[in-house]
């Protein structure tokens, strides 16, 4: 017996209309879970005085060219000190991104800092599969935080 579709079954689940889960709608979001606003970080002794930043997002992150058709995929570039390009990797635009490895966890490399002790900002921006930034409200997904090197 055929029982029509009633609207408490439309509330229930959204997918009886047609469209995505309610959380595949949200807008990209991107965060730093680590390091934490001002916190004082301790630089690692390799070359690249590089420290591991742990991001999160509601979109899947995979190397770049891996998505496939999902379209909330995606990779993070990083960037030190965005204001201005001097801690960038000689001749690139950022100072780091997942796009080879994805995931949360993205390495910054302060040893291409003028001087890799002291103040920086850390931001991201999350990038589609093909390095294009992911815009919401026609702004890129970024997120910044401050913290001092040792």
């Amino acid at each position: 017996m055929f029982r029509p579709i009633t609207r408490a079954a439309l509330l229930i689940c959204p997918a009886l209309l047609g469209g995505l889960p309610a959380a595949a709608q949200e807008p990209a979001r991107l965060d730093i879970v680590w390091p934490t606003e001002g916190m004082v970080v301790p630089l690692g002794t390799d070359l690249e005085r590089a420290i591991g930043v742990v991001v999160r997002s509601n979109f899947t992150l995979r190397p770049a060219g891996q998505c496939g058709s999902e379209p909330r995929c995606g990779h993070i570039h990083l960037k030190l000190d965005p204001d201005g390009d001097t801690c960038n990797i000689p001749g690139r635009p950022y100072n780091s991104m997942n796009s080879d490895f994805g995931g949360n966890l993205i390495g910054a490399q302060f040893g291409h800092c003028p001087s890799a002790t002291g103040e920086h900002v850390i931001g991201i921006l999350l990038a589609d599969q093909h390095h294009r930034p992911v815009l919401v409200d026609g702004q890129p997904v970024t997120a910044l935080v401050r913290v001092t090197t040792r």
